[in-house]
């Protein structure tokens, strides 16, 4: 391990014992299965594609979703680029402390952090939503208010942190394979049958279309660009491959492997799945299944394709889907808790957030620190946002929806300033020129960020509109200034620890596992998890 500062003369940083998670816990299946569980297939194709179809693009919202896989692929690049030379807890966070220094770096963190940490928060809401209804109509139980399924929710999620990663990997997998298998045995079954009322549709996959609104009403306004910004919010969370890199059995490999895997395969699946969901339907009765009963837009076809039974297990699995989604974020927003107190910032930090179990090897206290975080956000919308007439989903509407939002605007601001790191890593600093290519992390760094602040600008052109009934609330009001706020506060924080503590702050975001790319997978298998010595050194080869 080595502790990298910045290129001007080194400080060394009093780094002589450092906590480290479990070293091997999971490989590239288990980093996959976490990693696609945060974007939730079934959760993003039954909750946003009928948004981007009635709201958005009409017909043509699959092609918003092929045009966000070729912007993410882009960005992708880079990302991996720097994940072969950083392995790091932090992710963002030291990728982007590498490449534009500390202060960027910890601002980013807190950012990404807060992302992280409000994400769980909002997939609890939509799990409790979903969990209440298809109680009541599959299992026909009475009627019970959603806080109770948010509790078990933040609850199981806890335990699960707890314990070693590769629990909640296989956990996630089971859940992950099931939503992946129903959504492909739904769309294939439409794609054998010759699709719908106007056949398949091949143009609804026209990349033109994505830049397109469909066709407004009298009722119903239709805007181009929500439709591409709810195709990239489906992506949201397969950025954490790297998150896992220091509890993966060969991290050099795995979490650049794993990213574009997820990203190139998530994207084959949305255009694929949304495609046949919107053929099914046809021209006219795609929009208007997505304006008038959203669900039904894949409701519908799962009935006629499966039968009665699988409809019931594919409501079943929008509650486990988001439940995995919701732990996949738990444990994403624990390691960025950890990675930030691990750095020494302070000693309480490092010997809480920053500490590991001797036993699992998990971030234990930053776990227990997330949930009671969750815990607080879920407990202060069930007291103080009540049902309204325009938003009686509480759950859904609120929780999921304004915490999502909020997330989404400040994960998207730290992938355009991860973009720009890169180039600052490999073209400014000319760190690794063995790898630095224009092709490779220069242009598409380039244009991954500039992909991300285009995605940015609309959400802001289109906030009020994502939030829907939501968008009298309080929090809704605050977002960009919680944004803008952690934002500050990292930077505040950076600054105010390099001029108390100069060897402190040449921590910050530097902590990286240079030993894991070498490491055997016998030898990861029996690594022992807890302190282990760091070796302070300046800007080391990673």
């Amino acid at each position: 391990m080595s502790v990298q500062s910045e290129a001007a003369p080194p400080v060394t940083a009093d780094t002589a014992q450092v906590q480290r998670l479990r070293p091997g816990a999971v490989g590239l299946l288990g980093v996959l299965f976490m990693v696609l569980a945060n974007a939730a297939p079934i959760t993003a194709m039954t909750g946003n594609l009928p948004i981007v179809v009635g709201y958005g693009n009409g017909t043509h919202g699959p092609a918003s979703f092929l045009v966000a896989t070729i912007v993410l692929t882009i960005f992708s690049v880079g990302y991996v680029a720097m994940a072969k030379h950083i392995t790091a807890t932090g992710a963002f966070y030291g990728f982007i402390s590498h490449g534009l220094g500390q202060a960027v770096g910890m601002a980013s963190g807190f950012l990404a952090t807060m992302a992280y940490v409000v994400f769980e928060a909002s997939l609890v809401g939509i799990f409790a939503s979903f969990a209440k209804t298809t109680m009541v109509t599959v299992f026909h139980t009475g009627s019970i208010s959603w806080i109770w399924y948010a509790l078990i929710a933040v609850a199981v999620a806890a335990a699960l942190g707890y314990f070693n990663v590769s629990i909640s990997g296989k956990v996630l997998g089971v859940f992950l394979s099931i939503e992946v298998l129903l959504l492909l045995a739904m769309s294939f079954g439409v794609l054998f049958t010759g699709g719908g009322p106007d056949g398949l549709m091949a143009g609804s996959i026209n990349p033109v279309g994505a830049f397109q609104a469909g066709p407004s009403s009298k009722d119903v306004t239709m805007v181009a660009g929500l439709g591409l910004f709810f195709a990239f919010w489906s992506w949201v969370g397969f950025e954490t491959t790297a998150v896992y890199g220091e509890e993966s059995k060969n991290p050099k490999k795995i979490v650049p492997r794993a990213t574009l895997i997820a990203v190139i395969g998530l994207g084959v699946l949305y255009t694929f799945v949304s495609w046949m969901a919107v053929a099914y339907a046809g021209r006219t009765g795609a929009v208007d299944v997505s304006q008038k009963d959203a669900f039904s837009l894949f409701y519908a076809p799962t009935k006629d394709m499966l039968g009665g039974f699988f409809l019931d297990v594919y409501k079943v699995m929008t509650c486990t889907g988001s439940f995995a989604c919701a732990l996949a974020f738990h444990n994403a927003a624990s390691r960025y808790l950890y990675a930030i107190g691990r750095e020494g910032l302070s000693d309480g930090l490092g010997k809480t957030l920053g500490a590991s179990h001797k036993k699992h090897g998990s971030p234990h206290v930053s776990s227990l620190v997330q949930s009671v975080i969750t815990l607080a956000i879920v407990l202060l919308f069930f007291w103080l946002q009540k049902p309204t007439d325009s938003a009686p989903d509480v759950a859904y509407t609120q929780l999921y929806g304004l915490m999502a939002i909020l997330g989404t605007m400040a994960i998207l601001i730290v992938q355009s300033i991860s973009s720009i790191a890169v180039v600052g890593y490999f073209h400014v600093r000319k760190m690794h020129p063995e790898t630095a290519r224009w092709y490779r992390t220069l242009l598409p760094p380039i244009l991954g960020a500039a992909g991300m602040v285009y995605v940015v600008y609309l959400l802001f052109q289109n906030l009020k509109f994502a939030a829907g009934a939501a968008s009298g609330s309080p929090v809704f009001k605050a977002t960009p200034w919680i944004v803008i706020g952690f934002f500050v506060l990292g930077l505040a924080v950076a600054i105010g620890i390099r001029l108390a503590n100069p060897a402190k702050y040449a921590t910050i975001g530097r902590i990286v596992m240079e030993e894991s790319h070498e490491r055997s997978l016998e030898e990861a298998a029996v690594a022992p998890a807890g302190a282990i010595p760091a070796q302070p050194t300046g800007e080391a080869t990673a």
